[in-house]
């Protein structure tokens, strides 16, 4: 296993090659329900799930974005059924979170339904996360007032929080995130690129400086050029080798 390196080749085959329980963190947004052409390329999800439990390490985290196609007025339910797949195979879903794009593209027959903004994030850990850095960039409405907070009790009655502490100007981040998409320009040669930011809170929020970060589907190389921006190794694959290209190049440009 080569760490700092993106590979070119078929994901379940490369990490079949890395030692069991190596891997600290996963973060990745693989093609699903055919909404992009990936140059052809299908992949073997339930083969991916089980090779990515066996490349984590114990407390590890596989951070998993995916959304549902519609097909004949109805939406898949893939994402759901690949968490319960995930947690079959011995994941915890250890929080289901929301990427709120803040927009949609022109899909969907908006007559009938509400406009797609979201994606899934599956928060998916191997046993209890060893690492959580909580973002607080929450800017509460009650600084600087003392805590007021209550706790309701499993008899459903409310007790106050039992500290007086002042409400500081900023709270931990809530599980929906809103990030835009990112903007193709005229360099970009990939259909779905991932925005920066969203890659970089995961990796922020769910690993350390010198961990390991993953992404077996990687793409442009958004999560692999983050981890390196924020003092983590990183290990990339795509089974497209022009991607893997624009991937080893934007990874090359952080210095």
């Amino acid at each position: 296993m080569k760490l700092n390196h993106i590979y070119h080749g078929d994901c379940v085959d490369v990490m079949r090659t890395f030692p069991e329980g190596v891997i600290d963190l996963t973060v990745t947004s693989p093609p699903y329900d055919n909404l992009r052409t990936y140059k052809g390329y299908t992949f073997n999800f339930e083969e991916i799930a089980k090779e990515l439990y066996r490349v984590t390490k114990d407390g590890g985290v596989v951070v998993w974005i995916v959304g549902d196609a519609t097909i004949k007025g109805s939406e898949t339910g893939t994402s759901f059924k690949q968490a319960l797949f995930f947690k079959e195979i011995g994941f915890n879903l250890h929080d289901t979170m929301i990427w709120n794009k803040g927009g949609f593209s022109a899909v969907g027959a908006l007559r009938v339904r509400y406009a797609p903004v979201f994606e899934y994030m599956f928060i998916l850990s191997k046993g209890k996360p060893k690492t959580f850095n909580p973002i607080k960039d929450r800017e509460n409405k009650w600084a600087g007032t003392p805590n007021h907070g209550t706790v309701r009790q499993a008899d459903g009655s409310m007790k106050p929080v039992s500290n007086n502490n002042t409400i500081p100007k900023y709270g931990q981040r809530f599980n929906i995130w809103e990030v835009s998409p990112h903007r193709h320009r005229g360099e970009d040669k990939h259909p779905a690129m991932f925005p920066e930011q969203l890659a970089q809170d995961h990796i922020l929020s769910w690993s350390n400086p010198g961990d390991i970060v993953l992404d077996p589907m990687c793409g442009s190389g958004t999560t692999c050029k983050m981890a390196k921006l924020n003092g983590r190794n990183y290990i990339g694959i795509d089974i497209a080798e022009e991607y893997v290209e624009l991937a080893r190049r934007r990874v090359g440009e952080v210095e």
